[in-house]
């Protein structure tokens, strides 16, 4: 049996024990309820949790993120049922979030009130690939310009994932709760696990959670076959103690993730291990001034690629590459109340992150050694982000938030080299010999600066207008890379296009201007209609895009279809709209209740300086959905759609796809404390590919045919959840 095979039983075995556990704890759910009490909300870091929130503001809840972690172990994936979110197709459970034509390195992404910073050549491991829908607590979602106090170093939306906030029981008892839950997925067999479990006293508590889930390969709709390298396996772990007393809350929170696999099928790589353990430290206050968040992390990271069974397996050494970060800072931030004046809000950062990248040499091998090739040597990012904002409420139902921030961005990187100096290794060694006599220091300082102006006409009418200039400088990778031959640089690159890409010293950091309005109409409250549309308009200066620097070629000097690229500055433009909107259809005791919902989104990116479209651009799509409620029975039922991508960025020779429409079908009941799901992914089992999807690498391998990374057939869902 081969490691990875062995691996793969070990962790079966795992997750069985998981699937078990949460059936027996099931069964004594009613003798462990005991009252909780929930701890106010004082969390500055969620806007999404205030009544100012911007109307661009979405909030996926608990019980949102519990009816669908049945099909989907991947949070980003989860995140695409918000208009304007789309998501670069990855690994099983690392998807990379786009917000309106921007991907997941120009947004502000925090897990915890914590980011967490990048730590591979191709994104392998990014922030929400370290959280399972199984155990968050809720996703905020802020699609058009968002306050300066929810982060800096980013041109994009906003996304924050939040972990259950502590419980305590009531004054002298003890509290245990939890919930379990299970699933298993027809479509390459995924299966696994969660358990998140508290222990209370009325100023002591701590909270448990952990998961399991793996998938072999899944099969494509229709006739398009296996996609080979899209297994994957990975376990989480974390351990919360918080304090509750009478100068506020505090928290020391502890984690473990741990990746043996994940297959990637638009990479010419795949992951073998991903380690990471994180302690984070927390403070939340109120006063009678206002409210103090002061927040501390550190987080290492190992992090190993190479080849998986489908691209050759590592009988003969493969092609190790391996990434070590290590990361840490603190976050302090204060609401001051001001009275009438509105709220004044102020606060500080650092970021530091540390990372080392280099690849082993591969014994006998004359192109990979005899030297390990260094990729990355030691690099260094710091960041120092200060802002000050204001908020102010009129009686007339108008809401000012208005803010600055700077970020000073400090970089630094050592010497680098090429595996020898062989004849093979000679574009790297002229690079490498290029690179190394250049000065590595870097110095940004960035201003940004926002502005959301929002009028409650009316109960039913809701308007607002934003402005923001924000400022995102490049990550170590754009700038630091370096390899110029034909392998070195296909390992750079997290678009999942077969190219390879080259960094560039010289890269200025990225500053947008977005103008974005939204209208919301509404009536009846929760149970009633609502409407919402939202344009918008961003011209990005110096966006970091690619010039073609070569065609790769065959043994024959015949053209590949992939190219060499390097990252430049460009100038670019995206503009759009999203509109969703929902109606109730029947509110009956006998025929329960019935809701029709749907979104739609349209964008168009261009590239400025050369006039064709940008890279990875959703065409217009939506979802329409109907939703039926009767007792303890949920059905929905949604029909997925998207129209043909003709749109394509012809420096990288991306692929144009075909429209297609997906129906899934799901049906749920509750039963007291218990929860059970059976659904239906592409019924139909459709064939398709996913507009940004990249190209089937994998197969490529296997078969020689190159195609788009073909979307998932048909698969049949089953979950058991309890709470206790």
């Amino acid at each position: 049996m081969s490691k990875v095979s062995a691996s793969r039983a070990f962790r079966r075995r795992v997750s069985l024990c998981l699937l078990s556990s949460a059936a027996s704890l099931g069964l004594s759910a009613p003798a462990l309820a005991q009252e909780a009490t929930a701890l106010p909300d004082i969390d500055i870091d969620s806007t999404a949790g205030r009544d100012s929130a911007p109307a661009t503001a979405e909030r996926i809840d608990r019980s949102d993120l519990r009816a669908r972690q049945t099909g989907s172990s991947d949070t980003a994936k989860l995140l695409q049922s918000v208009p304007g979110v789309s998501g670069y197709s990855a690994g099983g459970f690392s998807t990379l979030p786009a917000i309106r034509g921007l991907e997941a390195q120009r947004l502000g992404i925090t897990v915890d009130g914590v980011t967490i910073a990048s730590a591979c050549p191709n994104d392998m491991n990014p922030p929400l690939s370290y959280t399972d829908p199984q155990t968050i607590s809720s996703i905020g979602v802020i699609t058009g310009v968002s306050p300066m106090s929810l982060g800096g170093d980013s041109i994009g939306g906003i996304i924050a994932v939040e972990t259950a906030p502590p419980q305590f029981a009531q004054t002298g008892e003890t509290l245990l709760t939890g919930e379990a839950s299970a699933f298993y997925r027809s479509n390459g067999d995924g299966f696994g696990g969660a358990l998140s479990l508290i222990v209370a006293s009325d100023t002591l508590s701590l909270t448990y959670n952990g998961s399991y889930t793996q998938a072999e390969n899944f099969e494509g709709g229709g006739p398009l076959g296996i996609v080979r390298s899209s297994e994957f396996a990975k376990t989480d772990h974390s351990l919360n103690l918080a304090a509750q007393t009478d100068i506020g809350l505090f928290e020391l929170k502890g984690g473990y993730h741990f990746s043996p696999y994940e297959g990637f099928p638009n990479q010419y790589m795949d992951m073998t291990s991903n380690k990471s353990w994180f302690v984070n430290g927390h403070y939340a206050g109120a006063f009678d001034w206002g409210d103090l968040d002061v927040r501390g992390h550190y987080r290492k990271t190992d992090h190993e690629m190479n080849f998986l069974d489908d691209k050759g397996g590592t009988a003969d050494g493969g092609m190790p590459m391996n990434t070590q970060v290590r990361q840490a800072g603190y976050d302090v931030k204060a609401d001051i109340l001001l009275g009438e004046a509105g709220t004044l809000r102020i606060g500080n950062e650092f970021q530091h992150q540390w990372l080392n990248d280099y690849w082993p040499p591969v014994a006998g091998s004359m192109m990979m050694g005899p030297n390990p090739y260094i990729n990355v040597n030691g690099a260094k990012r710091d960041r120092l982000g200060t802002f000050i904002e204001w908020e102010k409420s009129w009686e007339s139902g108008v809401t000012l938030i208005a803010g600055v921030r700077n970020d000073q961005v400090w970089m630094n990187t050592g010497d680098v080299a090429p595996y020898g100096t062989g004849m093979m290794q000679m574009a790297d060694m002229m690079a490498a010999a290029a690179f190394n006599a250049a000065d590595h220091r870097r110095h940004d300082s960035n201003w940004s600066g926002s502005a959301l102006l929002r009028y409650d006409l009316s109960d039913m009418v809701t308007v607002e207008l934003g402005y923001a200039r924000k400022t995102r400088s490049p990550n170590i990778y754009e700038r630091y890379t370096w390899g110029r031959g034909s392998m070195s640089s296909r390992m750079i690159g997290w678009f999942g296009d077969g190219n390879g890409y080259v960094g560039n010293l010289d890269l200025k950091p990225e500053k947008a201007d977005t103008l974005s309005a939204a209208l919301t109409l509404r009536d009846g409250g929760e149970e009633g209609w609502s409407f919402k549309v939202a344009p918008y308009h961003t011209r990005v200066t110096d966006y970091i895009d690619v010039v073609k620097l070569q065609d790769f070629t065959d043994m024959m000097g015949m053209p590949t279809g992939f190219v060499q690229l390097q990252f430049a500055n460009q100038d670019a433009e995206i503009y759009g709209v999203d509109a969703s909107g929902s109606v109730p259809l029947w509110s009956d005791e006998r025929f329960g209740k019935g809701r029709l919902s749907a979104k739609a989104s349209w964008l168009r990116g261009r590239n400025e300086s050369d006039g064709a479209p940008l890279y990875h651009q959703m065409p217009l799509s939506g979802t329409v959905s109907l939703e039926h409620k009767l007792d303890g029975f949920e059905t929905r039922i949604d029909l997925t759609w998207a129209a043909d991508k003709n749109r394509v960025d012809p420096t990288r020779n991306e692929p144009r796809t075909a429209g297609y429409a997906l129906l899934d079908a799901q049906i749920a009941y509750s039963w007291k404390n218990y929860r059970f799901t059976l659904a239906a992914e592409n019924l139909f089992d459709k064939a398709y590919s996913a507009p940004l999807g990249g190209m089937s690498l994998g197969d490529y391998n296997a078969t020689g045919v190159l195609r788009p990374v073909p979307g998932r057939g048909r698969s049949i869902n089953a979950g058991f959840g309890v709470k206790f």
